[in-house]
Formats: structure tokens, sequence, C-alpha cells
């Protein structure tokens, strides 16, 4: 029976970690096709938080940051998002890999 709990416990964690991310201010970032960001430029306060990305394009799109350390692939026409958690203040650069000469800006703004 212990590996029934265990089990629980293993499900309530996912489920907390999904509805945690449920919860987290979000904001919107899309992949347009022909190329951009929309916005090009994106506020946020810091903290934790969530960036949803959509792929408007018929093409595969890569966020990427170097700076925070995260990327998340999307197939053409995917939605999917990145948690991120960052306390500095600061201008991050973020582009797509697979049409690098597009650059984007998360701007970090201090807590109010």
């Amino acid at each position: 029976m212990s590996w029934v709990r265990g089990l629980a416990v293993i499900v309530l964690g996912v489920a907390t970690a999904v509805a945690s991310a449920a919860e987290l201010p979000t904001f919107t970032l899309v992949f347009k096709p022909d190329g951009s960001f929309e916005p090009q430029r994106l506020e946020v306060p810091a903290g934790k938080f969530k960036i949803e990305l959509i792929n408007e394009s018929d093409q595969p799109v890569e966020f990427e940051s170097l700076p925070l350390r995260k990327e998340k692939v999307l197939g053409p026409g995917v939605r999917s998002f990145v948690v991120i958690t960052i306390s500095r203040p600061g201008e991050y650069p973020f582009f797509d890999d697979f049409h690098q000469d597009v650059k984007g800006t998360l701007v970090v703004l201090p807590k109010p």
C-alpha cells in the first residue's frame, strides 16, 4: 500500500504545480507569420510569472533567452508557456532560435 501513497503524493504534486502555474500573472507573446514578435518589448513585474507563447506562423519557432536560461520550441500553430522567476529588474533579450535576426526584450520592472 505504500506505493499507492507514493503515487498519490506524486499526483497531488503535479496537480498543485499545474494549478499554481494557472494562477500566476500571465503575459502573452505571439510569434507572427512574418517572423516578428508581438509585442517585441514585453514588460513584466519582478517575481514569478507565466508567458503564454502562441505560434501563429506555419513554421516551427523557438522562444530562447540566454540570460534567463529558457527555451521552448513550438510547432506551427501551437500554444504553450514558460514560467519564469526573476527578482532583478532589467532588460533581458530573447529571440526565435530559428529566425535569429528578430530580437525581443523582456523588461522586468521593480515590484510596486
